[in-house]
Protein backbone atom coordinates (compact mmCIF):
# COMPACT_ATOMS: atom_id res chain seq x y z
CA UNK A 1 0.00 0.00 0.00
CA UNK A 2 2.85 2.44 0.62
CA UNK A 3 4.42 1.75 -2.20
CA UNK A 4 1.81 2.27 -4.53
CA UNK A 5 1.13 5.64 -2.54
CA UNK A 6 4.69 6.62 -3.45
CA UNK A 7 4.13 6.24 -6.98
CA UNK A 8 1.55 7.97 -7.82
CA UNK A 9 3.16 11.65 -7.53
CA UNK A 10 6.10 9.97 -9.98
CA UNK A 11 3.44 9.45 -12.21
CA UNK A 12 1.75 12.84 -12.29
CA UNK A 13 4.97 14.40 -12.70
CA UNK A 14 4.50 14.73 -16.55
CA UNK A 15 0.88 16.29 -16.60
CA UNK A 16 2.77 18.85 -14.86
CA UNK A 17 5.93 18.91 -16.75
CA UNK A 18 4.10 19.66 -20.44
CA UNK A 19 2.61 22.53 -19.42
CA UNK A 20 5.55 23.65 -17.91
CA UNK A 21 7.85 23.16 -21.58
CA UNK A 22 5.17 24.52 -23.34
CA UNK A 23 4.99 27.99 -21.66
CA UNK A 24 8.88 27.67 -21.91
CA UNK A 25 8.53 27.09 -25.37
CA UNK A 26 6.43 30.07 -26.14
CA UNK A 27 8.77 32.10 -24.39
CA UNK A 28 11.54 31.61 -26.00
CA UNK A 29 9.83 31.58 -29.33
CA UNK A 30 8.29 34.99 -28.20
CA UNK A 31 11.82 35.98 -27.34
CA UNK A 32 12.74 35.00 -31.05
CA UNK A 33 10.26 36.84 -32.59
CA UNK A 34 11.33 40.15 -30.98
CA UNK A 35 14.99 40.60 -30.56
CA UNK A 36 15.66 38.55 -33.87
CA UNK A 37 19.21 37.85 -32.19
CA UNK A 38 20.10 36.25 -36.20
CA UNK A 39 20.04 39.56 -37.82
CA UNK A 40 23.34 40.09 -35.73
CA UNK A 41 24.95 38.50 -38.35
CA UNK A 42 22.80 39.71 -41.52
CA UNK A 43 23.45 42.55 -43.96
CA UNK A 44 21.71 43.80 -46.39
CA UNK A 45 23.34 46.18 -49.08
CA UNK A 46 21.56 48.38 -51.08
CA UNK A 47 23.22 50.78 -54.11
CA UNK A 48 20.70 53.55 -55.25
CA UNK A 49 21.91 56.25 -57.78
CA UNK A 50 21.51 60.12 -56.10
CA UNK A 51 18.41 61.45 -56.64
CA UNK A 52 17.25 63.30 -59.29
CA UNK A 53 14.51 65.69 -60.59
CA UNK A 54 12.60 63.95 -63.56
CA UNK A 55 13.44 66.08 -66.12
CA UNK A 56 10.91 68.70 -67.44
CA UNK A 57 10.44 67.33 -70.99
CA UNK A 58 9.17 64.27 -69.69
CA UNK A 59 6.98 66.13 -67.86
CA UNK A 60 5.84 68.25 -70.30
CA UNK A 61 6.90 67.42 -74.06
CA UNK A 62 6.40 71.36 -74.96
CA UNK A 63 9.10 72.28 -72.09
CA UNK A 64 11.90 72.58 -74.51
CA UNK A 65 10.77 75.00 -76.62
CA UNK A 66 10.78 78.12 -76.82
CA UNK A 67 7.27 80.61 -77.40
CA UNK A 68 7.17 80.31 -80.64
CA UNK A 69 7.65 76.61 -81.01
CA UNK A 70 11.43 76.71 -81.68
CA UNK A 71 13.88 74.28 -80.06
CA UNK A 72 15.93 75.47 -77.10
CA UNK A 73 19.81 76.01 -78.00
CA UNK A 74 21.80 73.81 -76.51
CA UNK A 75 23.73 76.02 -74.54
CA UNK A 76 20.12 76.97 -72.41
CA UNK A 77 19.66 73.24 -72.72
CA UNK A 78 23.06 72.83 -70.71
CA UNK A 79 22.11 75.83 -68.55
CA UNK A 80 19.03 73.65 -67.48
CA UNK A 81 21.28 70.86 -66.76
CA UNK A 82 23.51 72.32 -64.78
CA UNK A 83 20.55 74.22 -62.63
CA UNK A 84 19.56 70.33 -62.03
CA UNK A 85 22.07 69.76 -59.50
CA UNK A 86 20.50 69.18 -55.89
CA UNK A 87 20.76 71.85 -52.79
CA UNK A 88 22.54 70.90 -50.04
CA UNK A 89 20.34 71.54 -46.98
CA UNK A 90 22.38 69.99 -44.13
CA UNK A 91 25.03 67.06 -44.15
CA UNK A 92 26.85 64.83 -41.20
CA UNK A 93 28.44 62.30 -40.54
CA UNK A 94 26.57 59.16 -38.53
CA UNK A 95 27.45 58.66 -34.79
CA UNK A 96 27.46 55.15 -33.08
CA UNK A 97 24.89 55.01 -30.45
CA UNK A 98 23.02 51.38 -29.81
CA UNK A 99 24.89 49.53 -32.84
CA UNK A 100 28.39 50.61 -34.65
CA UNK A 101 27.16 53.06 -37.46
CA UNK A 102 28.85 54.66 -39.87
CA UNK A 103 28.44 56.81 -43.04
CA UNK A 104 26.45 60.65 -43.86
CA UNK A 105 23.26 61.73 -44.10
CA UNK A 106 22.36 64.62 -46.58
CA UNK A 107 19.46 66.42 -46.80
CA UNK A 108 18.85 67.87 -50.42
CA UNK A 109 16.08 70.07 -52.30
CA UNK A 110 16.02 68.72 -55.93
CA UNK A 111 15.09 71.74 -58.76
CA UNK A 112 12.12 70.67 -58.73
CA UNK A 113 11.01 71.18 -55.16
CA UNK A 114 11.07 67.68 -53.99
CA UNK A 115 13.43 66.93 -50.83
CA UNK A 116 15.22 63.49 -49.92
CA UNK A 117 17.58 62.07 -47.24
CA UNK A 118 20.84 60.33 -48.40
CA UNK A 119 22.78 57.83 -46.86
CA UNK A 120 26.08 57.10 -48.33
CA UNK A 121 28.21 54.76 -47.30
CA UNK A 122 26.18 53.63 -44.52
CA UNK A 123 27.63 50.51 -42.44
CA UNK A 124 25.03 49.81 -39.44
CA UNK A 125 23.77 46.09 -38.24
CA UNK A 126 20.45 44.74 -38.78
CA UNK A 127 17.59 44.40 -36.38
CA UNK A 128 14.34 44.07 -36.32
CA UNK A 129 11.42 46.98 -37.10
CA UNK A 130 14.43 49.53 -38.46
CA UNK A 131 13.33 52.91 -40.05
CA UNK A 132 14.86 56.54 -40.99
CA UNK A 133 13.55 59.48 -39.31
CA UNK A 134 14.50 63.13 -39.12
CA UNK A 135 14.44 64.35 -35.65
CA UNK A 136 14.01 68.04 -33.98
CA UNK A 137 16.49 66.24 -30.83
CA UNK A 138 20.36 66.24 -31.49
CA UNK A 139 22.83 63.46 -32.62
CA UNK A 140 24.09 61.36 -30.38
CA UNK A 141 23.79 60.97 -26.62
CA UNK A 142 20.73 59.03 -25.06
CA UNK A 143 19.48 56.13 -27.53
CA UNK A 144 15.88 56.99 -26.88
CA UNK A 145 15.00 60.41 -26.47
CA UNK A 146 14.38 60.52 -30.23
CA UNK A 147 11.06 59.32 -29.64
CA UNK A 148 10.12 62.07 -27.05
CA UNK A 149 10.31 64.71 -29.75
CA UNK A 150 9.13 65.66 -33.31
CA UNK A 151 10.51 63.51 -36.36
CA UNK A 152 9.65 62.48 -39.95
CA UNK A 153 9.29 59.24 -40.59
CA UNK A 154 10.89 58.34 -44.06
CA UNK A 155 9.75 54.88 -44.01
CA UNK A 156 12.10 51.80 -43.58
CA UNK A 157 15.70 51.63 -43.80
CA UNK A 158 16.59 50.14 -47.17
CA UNK A 159 19.88 48.35 -46.31
CA UNK A 160 22.12 48.15 -43.71
CA UNK A 161 24.55 48.85 -46.24
CA UNK A 162 25.29 50.96 -49.15
CA UNK A 163 23.67 54.35 -50.30
CA UNK A 164 19.82 54.85 -50.34
CA UNK A 165 17.62 57.48 -50.74
CA UNK A 166 14.61 58.54 -49.22
CA UNK A 167 11.77 61.07 -50.25
CA UNK A 168 10.55 63.54 -47.51
CA UNK A 169 6.75 64.50 -47.81
CA UNK A 170 6.33 67.18 -49.50
CA UNK A 171 4.39 68.56 -46.62
CA UNK A 172 7.00 68.00 -43.76
CA UNK A 173 8.30 71.12 -41.80
CA UNK A 174 11.87 70.66 -41.21
CA UNK A 175 12.04 74.27 -39.51
CA UNK A 176 14.17 73.19 -36.41
CA UNK A 177 15.14 69.66 -37.40
CA UNK A 178 18.46 68.78 -36.29
CA UNK A 179 19.43 65.24 -36.98
CA UNK A 180 18.88 61.84 -39.61
CA UNK A 181 18.24 59.08 -36.97
CA UNK A 182 18.31 54.88 -37.89
CA UNK A 183 15.51 54.45 -35.47
CA UNK A 184 14.40 50.78 -34.24
CA UNK A 185 10.76 51.50 -33.53
CA UNK A 186 10.48 47.92 -31.94
CA UNK A 187 12.69 48.77 -29.07
CA UNK A 188 12.62 52.28 -29.46
CA UNK A 189 16.03 52.92 -29.24
CA UNK A 190 18.60 54.87 -32.30
CA UNK A 191 21.28 52.71 -33.87
CA UNK A 192 22.84 55.77 -34.98
CA UNK A 193 22.66 59.53 -35.79
CA UNK A 194 23.73 62.02 -38.05
CA UNK A 195 23.76 65.96 -37.48
CA UNK A 196 21.85 67.96 -40.46
CA UNK A 197 20.78 70.93 -38.37
CA UNK A 198 18.60 72.47 -41.04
Amino acid sequence: MNAGTEKRPLLRRPLVLWPVAGLALALVAAGLWAFQPWRMFTTRTVDEAPPTAVAASEEDPGAGDDADGSAVSGEDGAEAESDAEPAVLGEGDFITQEHETSGTATVLELPDGTRHVRLADLATSDGPDLHVWITDQEAGGDWYKYGDGRHVALGELKGTEGDANYEIPADADLDGMTSVVVWCERFSVAFGSAPVEL
